[in-house]
């Protein structure tokens, strides 16, 4: 296949198009779970009907995951980021309408399980393309993106800290920021890259199944291992704190606030270290970074390591993820399915791992059940020599 020649001008728009459509998606999610007290109230449902009532959006994201290569591949990046887009607009407007028009659980979770298949697909399709724009401009940028994805989430918590206060009504707040997402991200995918035309030696390989590849499980296994390091913070982190510090609840939201700080800090500096040492140092690096933080995090009684124990988690847990999507994405021929495969095995940890966690918890307590991180961390280092760029990679 001939390689396309495309202007410096057009990548860089092309690298701002994705970092915003990065920050969009980072915005909607966490316009959706600013509200979710909102839903619990007027639904009247416990903690364990909310968590039922929520678990659609795993399901809509496991549909939309394994799908999402060859939309890509049929569609194009931009063309699936706008349907994602659509989708998950529309998701929130019929979980608006669930809770405070017909106040029907069966209606919210459709509108939950829309959300989750639409911000899958678009997840996935703004990897690939921010990876193919990493490729073009010839040095690692991805894990800004996914720290421009933390940017958004924390300016979508903000205004649903201002919606909530305000009173400011449940569908007004959703349709409100879900149509000007929308229509940002209508805006942005236009200056993506034009997608390649496949020849037929590409068709014919994109008819081998991704799933069969070792290379590509091993990275979904790696960045498997780095998401439970990130999501066991995002669901635990709190909770630990406060159950083996003794600490006050705004002392464990604080310790989270410090782990994102971390993790963000790491994404935007990390990509210097990637393109001076190569992606395998900086991941060993990282994996031990996690294993160190969490150990001291569980095991020293003095709140001050434990920060610096945080910290160090967090930076360890940054890059995995995101230099996972560039690695699969090292052959454009097959990206897309192999970005939807390395997607579908990663975001696992987030479905897997509270109930996990949650279970050995009851167990040997909140603190203590981190130990399960820590020892993910072990294989993690072994599998970070998968993300070497094979010879064979077009780029």
């Amino acid at each position: 296949m001939t390689e396309r020649v495309i202007q410096p001008g057009t990548v860089i728009l092309a690298r701002n198009a994705v970092a915003a459509v990065f920050i969009l998606n980072g915005l909607n999610f966490a316009t959706l779970f600013s509200r979710v007290p909102d839903v619990r109230e007027r639904l009247d449902l416990s903690n364990g009907a909310l968590g039922l009532l929520l678990l659609s959006i795993s399901v809509g994201s496991l549909l939309g995951l394994p799908a999402s290569g060859r939309l890509i591949e049929r569609f194009g990046a931009a063309g699936v980021v706008r349907g994602g887009a659509v989708l998950s607009t529309l998701g929130l407007g019929i979980v608006a309408l669930g809770v405070s028009g017909l106040e029907a659980e069966p209606v919210v979770a459709a509108g939950l399980g829309c959300y989750g298949f639409g911000t899958a697909v678009w997840d996935v399709a703004m990897n690939v393309e921010g990876a193919e724009v990493e490729r073009h401009l010839g040095r690692t940028v991805l894990p800004r993106f996914h720290a421009g994805w933390s940017f958004g989430s924390i300016g979508g918590a903000g205004i649903g800290v201002l919606a909530a206060k305000l009173a400011m009504p449940l569908p007004l707040h959703f349709m409100v920021v879900g149509v000007a997402t929308l229509i940002a991200a209508l805006v942005a995918v236009r200056a993506f890259l034009v997608a390649r035309v496949p020849d037929e030696e590409e068709v014919a390989s994109n008819e081998r199944s991704a799933w069969l590849e070792p290379r590509t499980l091993a990275i979904g296994a790696m960045v498997l291992a780095f998401t439970l390091a990130e999501g066991s913070a995002n669901d635990w982190l709190a909770l630990a704190l406060v159950d083996g510090y003794a600490a006050r609840h705004w002392v464990g939201v604080a310790g989270f606030a410090l782990f994102v700080t971390a993790m963000t800090t790491g994404r935007l500096v990390g990509p210097v270290a990637l393109d001076r040492f190569g992606r395998v140092p900086v991941l060993l690096a990282s994996a031990a970074a996690a294993f160190v933080g969490l150990l001291t995090v569980i095991v020293s009684s003095d709140p001050l390591m434990a920060a610096v124990g945080i910290v160090v988690w967090g930076l360890g847990a940054a890059l995995g993820f995101p230099v996972g999507m560039s690695a699969a994405a090292d052959d454009p021929r097959r990206a897309a399915r192999r970005v939807s495969v390395v997607s579908t095995i990663g975001y696992g940890a987030f479905l897997a791992g509270p109930p996990l966690l949650g279970f050995v918890g009851n167990e040997v307590g909140t603190l203590d059940s981190l130990y399960v991180v820590a020892a993910a961390m072990v294989p993690a280092a072994v599998l970070v020599l998968a993300v070497r760029r094979p010879r064979e990679a077009v780029g």
